[in-house]
C-alpha cells in the first residue's frame, strides 16, 4: 500500500501570474514587442490575448479545383525554378496531378529560396489563390512545410493583433506557450450557469480560442469566447460586490438630523419636491444614519433637480454638526453651483463659501480659516479643495458632482481630509442601469426619474446646413425678444481637438450679422477670459455664445432660448441631449436646432430623430446603448477598474446583468471567501487583477 502523501495542489495563481518565456529563437526584444500588444508580460497576459478573427486553411484539394480568393492547402511538387529578373519576382512552380500553381516572392534570396524548394520534392504550401495571366499562383505563402518530416500549417490559424517587428507566427507561438503551463483550473461559476449555456470549462475555452478547431471558435459569440467574457464580468461584478461590503464595516459616523436647517429649507421651496426627489433623498437620510460612510451616486437627467437633493444632504450634516464640500470639476460649475445653492441654504441658515483656483490671498485666507473654524458649514469647489492648507474642523459628507471628471485618487484625497465622511457622487449623464452596475458597483444608485414641475419641453428640430439663414432669422427674432442663444460648433472628427477655425469662422461671420453682442468660447482660451465672456453673456450684456462643447455641462442661463448644434450629426446622442438641456431653463419655451450637413448617413439620421422624438435622458442611453453598443458607455478610467480583456462590451453587455446577480449571490453566500468555491473566486480576481478585493474579503 502507497502511504505516500499526494502531490501538493500547484499555485494557480502563480502559474498565471508567472512571466512568461519568450519562444526558441526569438529576438531580444520580442518579449517587449508581445508586452505591447497583449497589455504585459505575464502569462496570464498572453492567454487573455484573444484573437481578432481565424484564417480556416482546412481546404485541401487539388491545384485545378481551387478558385480566385481561396485559402488552400495544397500538397505539391517543386517543379523548377524561375529566378527574379528586373521587376519581376522569384518564381517557383509546383505540380499535382490536376494541375500546376506558381509560388512568387517579391524578396528572399535565391540561394535560400532554392534551399527552401528543392526540385523534385513535396511541399504542404498554404496560402491565397489569385490569378495572373490565367494562370493560378500564391504571392508569399504563409506557410511552407516539409509533410515528410510530419508538418503541417495548423488548419484554423488565430489571427492577433500585432505591433511592427512581431510576426503573428512569433506571437501565436508564445502564447501557445503560456497555455501549455497551465493546468485546469476549479469551477468558480454555480453549477447551473455552465449547465443551462452548455459552457465548457475555463481552460478548455481558452483551449479552443488559441488552437480553434473552426474560426467560428474565436467569434465574440461562440461559447468559449463567451465564456470567458462571463468569468470576466462575473470577477469584476464579485470584486464590486467585496468592496461595498468592506466599505459597509469600515467605521463611520451616524448622521441623525432634527430638520432645523432642513426643514425651513423645504418650506422655502415654491413647489413641493418630486416623488423621485423624496425618494432619493430618504434613500441618502438612511444611509447616513448607518454607521459606516454613505457611497451612493444620484444618478439624474438634465433638470431633474440633483441640486436640491444635494443641498438637503448637507443641511442634514450641518444639523449633526459637520461640515459638507462639493467638488465640482470648473470654476465656472463651481461658482454656478454656489449661486444656486445660496438661496436654499439662506433660507435653512447654513453658511457657505466658493473657494477655487482663482481667489484673492486674502479672500482664500478667510475662507481657510472660517472653514478650519467650523464657522463655514458647506464649502463648494474645484481641484483647489484638495490642496493641503484646505483644512475642515469636521468633514462628514462629499458631494461629486460630473464624478467622470474626477479619478478615484482624487476621491480618496478628499476622504482623507475628514473621519470616514459619507460621500455622494452626482451624475448628469443617464446610463442605462445594466451599465450602471459593471461601472459604479460599489456604490449604491439612487435615480431621479421625473422632472419638477414648471420645466416645458424643448421644441426639437433637425434641418440641412442649406437653411442656416432661417436659422439666424430665429435668432435674431429671439434677440428682439430679450432672448439669449448659443451656437456650438464640433469637434474634429476622432479626436478631442478642438475645431478650432470652425468655431472662429462661425463667431466672424455671426459677429458680421449681429455686431457687438456675439460672444465666443473654446476651450483653448484662458479659463479668465472664457469665464469673462461667460459672465458677460449670463449678464445680458451679448445675446449669443458662440462655444464648442465646453458649455456642455452645467452652464445656467435662465433667458436662454435657443439652442444651435452645428454639424449635429458628429456628436454623440448623449452629448446632443446634453447640450439640449442648457435652454428651456426659465419661464420660456426653449428650442433647440439640429443641423446637419448633407449627405445624412442611416445611423446619423437615427440619431437626430430618436433625439427629436425622446426627451427623457434614460430613454435616450437606452437607445444611444443600441446605436453604439457598450464600448464608449462602460469606459472604465473613471471607475479605476482594469479595462476588459475577453469581454467586447459591444457582444457581452448583455450579460451584465446576470454575472452581477451571481456575483451578488456569491458574495452574500460566504463574505469571507473561504470555501473551495470561494478559493476558486480568489483565484478568478486574482487572474482578473482584482486581488486587493479578495484581501478585502480576508481582513472581514
Amino acid at each position: 500500500m502507497n502511504d505516500a502523501p499526494p502531490p501538493p495542489a500547484p499555485d494557480l495563481a502563480g502559474l498565471f501570474l508567472a512571466p512568461a518565456r519568450a519562444p526558441k529563437g526569438a529576438r531580444k526584444d520580442t518579449m517587449d514587442l508581445i508586452a505591447k500588444v497583449a497589455g504585459g508580460r505575464l502569462v496570464r497576459d498572453l492567454v487573455f490575448l484573444a484573437p481578432n478573427s481565424a484564417i480556416d486553411r482546412r481546404l485541401r484539394v487539388p491545384i485545378a479545383e481551387t478558385g480566385e480568393g481561396d485559402i488552400a492547402t495544397i500538397e505539391a511538387e517543386v517543379d523548377g525554378h524561375m529566378p527574379a529578373y528586373k521587376n519581376l519576382p522569384h518564381r517557383i512552380r509546383l505540380r499535382d496531378e490536376s494541375g500546376f500553381l506558381t509560388v512568387a516572392y517579391f524578396r528572399g534570396a535565391e540561394e535560400m529560396l532554392k534551399r527552401m524548394w528543392p526540385v523534385g520534392q513535396t511541399r504542404l504550401v498554404s496560402g491565397e489563390i489569385t490569378f495572373y495571366d490565367g494562370m493560378r499562383q500564391m504571392l508569399h505563402p504563409d506557410h511552407v512545410v516539409d509533410p515528410v518530416k510530419g508538418e503541417a500549417p495548423p488548419a484554423v490559424e488565430p489571427i492577433y493583433p500585432l505591433t511592427q517587428g512581431l510576426s503573428g507566427r512569433m506571437l501565436s507561438r508564445a502564447i501557445l506557450g503560456a497555455l501549455d503551463t497551465l493546468p485546469e483550473a476549479p469551477e468558480w461559476l454555480e453549477p447551473s450557469t455552465v449547465k443551462a449555456h452548455d459552457w465548457p470549462d475555463f481552460r478548455t475555452a481558452l483551449e479552443h480560442i488559441h488552437r480553434p478547431a473552426s474560426p467560428e471558435d474565436v467569434a465574440p459569440e461562440s461559447p468559449f469566447r463567451t465564456r470567458l467574457a462571463y468569468d470576466e464580468l462575473f470577477a469584476r461584478q464579485c470584486a464590486l460586490r467585496l468592496r461595498r461590503a468592506h466599505r459597509r464595516k469600515e467605521p463611520g459616523r451616524a448622521v441623525v438630523g432634527d430638520e432645523r436647517f432642513t426643514g425651513p429649507m423645504l418650506a422655502s421651496l415654491p413647489y413641493a419636491p418630486t416623488n423621485a426627489q423624496a425618494r432619493a433623498v430618504r434613500e441618502i437620510y438612511a444611509d447616513m444614519a448607518e454607521p459606516a460612510p454613505m457611497l451612493r451616486l444620484l444618478q439624474g437627467d438634465v433638470g431633474s433637480g440633483k441640486t436640491l437633493v444635494a443641498a438637503l444632504a448637507m443641511a442634514r450634516a450641518a444639523e449633526a454638526g459637520l461640515q459638507s464640500a462639493l467638488m465640482a470639476p470648473t470654476d465656472i460649475l463651481s461658482r454656478q453651483h454656489g449661486a444656486t445653492l445660496q438661496p436654499l441654504l439662506d433660507a435653512a441658515g447654513v453658511r457657505m463659501a466658493v473657494l477655487t483656483g482663482r481667489d484673492k490671498a486674502k479672500d482664500r485666507r478667510d475662507i481657510l480659516e472660517r472653514l478650519a473654524s467650523g464657522e463655514i458649514s458647506v464649502v463648494i469647489g474645484t481641484h483647489a479643495l484638495f490642496q493641503e492648507d484646505v483644512r475642515f474642523r469636521d468633514l462628514g459628507l462629499i458631494v461629486i458632482d460630473e464624478q467622470h471628471r474626477f479619478g478615484v485618487s482624487d476621491r480618496m484625497r478628499m476622504v482623507s481630509k475628514g473621519f470616514a465622511p459619507h460621500v455622494l457622487v452626482m451624475s448628469a449623464t443617464p446610463i442605462p442601469r445594466t451599465l450602471a452596475l459593471s461601472i459604479h458597483g460599489d456604490m449604491d444608485l439612487s435615480v431621479l426619474d421625473e422632472k419638477p414641475p414648471g420645466r416645458q419641453p424643448i421644441a426639437t428640430a433637425a434641418m440641412p446646413t442649406t437653411r442656416i439663414e432661417e436659422v439666424i432669422h430665429g435668432i435674431d427674432e429671439a434677440r428682439r425678444r430679450g432672448e439669449r442663444a448659443y451656437w456650438v460648433c464640433p469637434l474634429i472628427e476622432e479626436s478631442e481637438a478642438i475645431d478650432l477655425p470652425a468655431v472662429i469662422d462661425r463667431h466672424k461671420d455671426l459677429q458680421a450679422r449681429f455686431g457687438k453682442g456675439v460672444e465666443i468660447v473654446h476651450g483653448q482660451m484662458p479659463p479668465t477670459a472664457r469665464e469673462a465672456a461667460m459672465e458677460r453673456f449670463r449678464a445680458g450684456e451679448s445675446f449669443l455664445m458662440v462655444a464648442t462643447t465646453v458649455i456642455e455641462v452645467g452652464v445656467n442661463v435662465p433667458e436662454a432660448t435657443i439652442m444651435v448644434i452645428e454639424n449635429a450629426e458628429r456628436f454623440g446622442l448623449a452629448q446632443l441631449h446634453q447640450l439640449r438641456g442648457r435652454v428651456g431653463r426659465g419661464d420660456k419655451r426653449g428650442s433647440c436646432v439640429l443641423l446637419w450637413k448633407p449627405p445624412l448617413g442611416e445611423q446619423a439620421k437615427e440619431r437626430l430623430d430618436a433625439l427629436r422624438r425622446n426627451e427623457d435622458g434614460f430613454a435616450i442611453a437606452e437607445i444611444d446603448f443600441r446605436l453604439r453598443g457598450a464600448g464608449d458607455m462602460l469606459g472604465t478610467q473613471q471607475s479605476g477598474l482594469p479595462p476588459f480583456r475577453l469581454a467586447s462590451p459591444e457582444a457581452h453587455s448583455g450579460m451584465l446583468g446576470a454575472a452581477d446577480k451571481e456575483a451578488r449571490l456569491a458574495v452574500e453566500r460566504d463574505p469571507e471567501l473561504r470555501g473551495d468555491r470561494g478559493d476558486a473566486i480568489r483565484l478568478i480576481l486574482a487572474l482578473f487583477g482584482y486581488a486587493e478585493a479578495a484581501e478585502l474579503a480576508r481582513s472581514g
